[in-house]
């Protein structure tokens, strides 16, 4: 159900299940660390609840803290819970864990600096409130994975484009 070879590219239907892992990891995350952070929310396309929807079979997770002490004291407590901190990873502002081999969880842990805050819970609400917007993306998904013939940082790259227009229409909405 969850697991994803480090490097590879897979999609999967969609499935309810996704939300039930992530509501057990959640309760993990914040019985270690509820004194230390403002937020937990399930983010990614394993979030957006449509039939249409296809995900790499990863649970991505946003932590929104108020300041870098908050993570630092996080890190440890994180480790325990078998996460990888990886520090920044190319995000300003943000802190990256990685669970899991084959992996299975990301946290992307947020200061209020970090300009992608807010981003990932604006793109999974609008997505999940405009179906056809959404089917539109798992069509682009699909088409990327043939395109990009497992190179996964241009499968990411090429998405780019979408997830700004989402953004843009989002902060219309």
């Amino acid at each position: 159900m969850l697991g994803l070879k480090k490097g590879t590219i897979e999609l999967i239907p969609y499935t309810v299940e996704w939300n039930r892992l992530f509501e057990i990891e959640r309760l993990h995350i914040e019985r270690a660390i509820h004194s230390y952070i403002e937020s937990v929310h399930h983010v990614g396309s394993t979030s957006i609840d449509i039939p249409e929807m296809v995900a790499k079979p990863i649970l991505d997770i946003a932590i929104h803290v108020e300041s870098l002490e908050n993570v630092q004291i996080c890190v440890t407590k994180l480790e325990a819970l078998g996460y990888e901190y990886r520090g920044e990873y190319g995000i300003p502002g943000r802190h990256y864990f990685v669970k899991g081999e084959p992996r299975t969880h990301h946290i992307h842990m947020m200061l209020p600096s970090c300009e992608n805050r807010e981003n990932q819970v604006l793109f999974r609400d609008y997505l999940s409130t405009h179906p056809e917007k959404a089917k539109e993306y798992a069509e682009l998904k699909k088409r990327l994975l043939k395109e990009c013939e497992g190179d996964r940082e241009l499968y990411t790259e090429s998405k780019g484009e979408f997830i700004a227009e989402v953004l843009r229409l989002a902060r219309e909405d």
